[in-house]
């Protein structure tokens, strides 16, 4: 019931958001009464057509034509969000500038000389001309963000300093990829891609930070295939995102270790080096216990009965672990969920619930690295925001100075409610 009545209150406010953007778009347009029935009918079908993919897969209706329906569904939803970001923002400026000119003339007690219908004609006119330039740069900003999203995944080599590391883990790669989200737009030449970068890097140990599919296991299974071919010295390991829990985690699990994941359901594993030892533990996502309740999601199980002087690190899905997992005495924690934003405006909404979106960041006296994800959700678009693959560097914090680059930030609007 919470689930539904989620999605009919997403859906209305969605309705809400073309109803403005139509709105704004078209009664500057000074149309003639068809043609502004058609440009509303058009509206009403680019509203339409992303839910339609979307229901389909919720009800596990797949097939190639869903596939195609998600296209140009999800296509025109990142079109949409870029549009309706920017009509926004203008419409935030000209109502700061009307504003401030009427405080000026009511300041100066100035007459109201020009004539309402020339003023009123001067607005349009100018709502209208930014509009055109508004579609114009939406519709070329889609373009490069698909290019962005399907390019090769960037790698980004992270130095991480642990205070007590032991000289034998100086030097430890980890490679990290996360949220590839195989599914309708993504598939299997996607992810040969990711598996044959990761084979090249060469690293110690691999690791999985959820969200690896949007579908069922009997229609990805043979998508995700190319993961079976990874290796490393010291193993590969997997957790689950959200969104394994929207598309079946238990199949999903079971599938992961039929590719040869070592998956971590709020557990540890002892990872040895010559005569040195640290732990790796992994965590179910931050939402899995709302799917299933032996599935909540607990950094002091993950960690429990691991002995308290080895380093810790924590594969966890979403960021927001990272307050559970400071008091369980992690040390560095992985994640991924937040895509980095993905493009403009989700960079900035994603704080909302997130207290770090990209990068490596120092939390208390731990650290905690986020990935901007190795595929992409949704529309496939990225606008500065590119895929990537980490490779994270265990680093001594005795022999190496801290990073420059990681600085004090201000508290995300997330942080200043609580965690």
């Amino acid at each position: 019931m919470t689930f539904l009545l989620f999605f009919l209150i997403w859906f209305v406010l969605l309705a809400l958001t073309y109803w403005y953007v139509g709105r704004r778009l078209i009664r500057p347009a000074n149309l003639k009464a068809k043609r502004r029935n058609l440009a509303w009918l058009g509206v009403v079908l680019l509203f339409i057509i992303p839910q339609v993919p979307f229901l389909l897969l919720v009800n596990r209706i797949e097939s190639w034509w869903t596939d195609i329906l998600a296209w140009f569904g999800y296509f025109s939803l990142g079109l949409f969000t870029l549009i309706l970001a920017s009509v926004f923002a203008r419409d935030v400026v000209l109502l700061i500038v009307r504003g401030g000119k009427a405080v000026w003339e009511t300041l100066d007690r100035l007459p109201k000389t020009p004539d309402p219908v020339v003023d009123r004609e001067r607005r349009r006119f100018l709502v209208h001309a930014t509009n055109l330039g508004i579609l114009g740069v939406s519709a070329a900003a889609t373009g490069y963000g698909y290019y962005e999203a399907r390019r090769r995944a960037l790698v980004e080599h992270v130095d991480v300093p642990i205070t007590n590391l032991p000289h034998e883990f100086d030097g430890f790669r980890i490679a990290q990829f996360t949220d590839i989200h195989v599914g309708p737009t993504i598939k299997r030449d996607v992810v040969e891609e990711i598996a044959n970068q990761i084979h090249e890097l060469n690293t110690d140990l691999i690791v999985f930070t959820g969200d690896l599919v949007d579908g069922s296991v009997p229609w990805l299974q043979d998508d995700v295939a190319p993961l079976r071919e990874l290796a490393a010295p010291y193993g590969r390991f997997f957790i689950t995102g959200n969104h394994e829990y929207y598309s079946g985690a238990k199949p999903w699990v079971k599938h992961a270790s039929s590719l040869g994941f070592d998956v971590l359901l709020n557990e540890h594993r002892i990872i040895e080096r010559s005569e040195s030892r640290i732990v790796l533990a992994g965590v179910t996502d931050y939402s899995g216990g709302d799917f299933l309740p032996e599935h909540r999601s607990d950094p002091a199980k993950a960690v429990a009965d691991a002995p308290e002087e080895l380093i810790k690190i924590l594969l966890a899905h979403q960021p927001r672990s990272v307050y559970a997992a400071e008091t369980a005495g992690i040390d560095l924690q992985l994640s991924g969920h937040t895509h980095g934003g993905q493009f403009y405006p989700g960079n900035y909404l994603v704080t909302l619930n997130q207290p770090y979106i990209k990068g490596l960041h120092k939390h208390g006296n731990m650290w905690v690295y986020v990935s901007r994800g190795t595929g992409y959700w949704g529309p496939p678009l990225r606008i500065g925001i590119p895929p990537e693959i980490t490779v994270i560097v265990l680093r001594s914090a005795e022999v190496e100075s801290q990073r420059s680059d990681v600085h004090a930030r201000p508290l995300t609007p997330y942080e200043k409610r609580g965690a």
